[in-house]
């Protein structure tokens, strides 16, 4: 069962590696034997990522700096890490940002960052990894990193955006996933709830307050560690979801069960 896990001779890609969620699961990808690819923004934290998990786990790592929003510079980047890589094999789409602000006093500026990032970013990604695997005729597995905002709203926080926008990437798994499935090509969605996170951390320490309530909100009573959704990405990217596509693997402590 264990070999079904393994993504020894697979190529992932991983947009936002560079730190948070994206590097934890860029790892999880590498220890079961993926090279890897980070794909971010920050480009000198990009290349320090790759080279820590190069080191840690004895893949080929490379790093790319990239701003997702810009459609042509996505599909430049991805068409030349096919090339480099030989191909593409799994994509996990983790760049995001979010902000707190009341949706009255939202400026259009903000709103349209959020929602160019969050939801335009990742189908960039997601297309120009779908060309590149379609035109490898080997199909793959893509990860888009939703949220469980996607399907509720978070209190008391205010961040209409942000859940908009992650309900949106849940709709384009399913989307995407049904188009391309005659490809060989699976497409899911990651739902995280409460992670401690950089951003997360950023969050509470302007408004500390808000741990106490998100935990006690969480069946489980605690946030989620980054480390927990190792296995998720890894299932989603292997062998073992191979008759998994379409779906939202929430990954939340029970926050959306009540």
């Amino acid at each position: 069962m264990l070999a079904d896990f393994s993504l020894q001779g697979k190529v992932a890609v991983v947009t936002g590696g560079a730190r948070g969620l994206g590097l934890e699961m860029m790892e999880a990808l590498a220890e079961a034997g993926a090279s890897v690819v980070a794909v971010d923004r920050l480009a000198d934290q990009a290349v320090a990522a790759a080279a820590q998990t190069a080191t840690r786990y004895g893949v080929r790592a490379g790093a790319r700096a990239l701003d997702v929003t810009d459609a042509s510079a996505v599909a430049d980047t991805f068409a030349a890490i096919g090339r480099e890589f030989g191909t593409i094999d799994i994509l996990v789409a983790a760049a995001g940002i979010v902000d707190n602000i009341a949706a009255e006093d939202y400026p259009p500026d903000a709103w349209r960052k959020v929602i160019d990032v969050n939801i335009n970013g990742v189908f960039f990604c997601a297309q120009a990894a779908g060309r590149v695997m379609i035109a490898a005729g080997g199909g793959g597995s893509m990860i888009l990193i939703a949220s469980m905002s996607g399907m509720i709203v978070n209190r008391p926080q205010k961040q209409a955006p942000y859940n908009v926008s992650k309900a949106g990437v849940i709709m384009m798994a399913k989307s995407l996933a049904a188009e391309w499935a005659p490809h060989g090509i699976r497409v899911n969605a990651l739902a995280p709830g409460y992670m401690r996170t950089a951003m997360t951390d950023r969050v509470l320490a302007d408004q500390p307050a808000l741990r106490a309530t998100w935990e006690e909100l969480t069946p489980q009573g605690r946030m989620g560690l980054p480390a927990e959704l190792r296995g998720s990405v890894v299932y989603l990217a292997s062998a073992a979801s191979s008759y998994v596509t379409g779906h939202a693997l929430v990954v939340d402590g029970g926050y959306t069960a009540w």
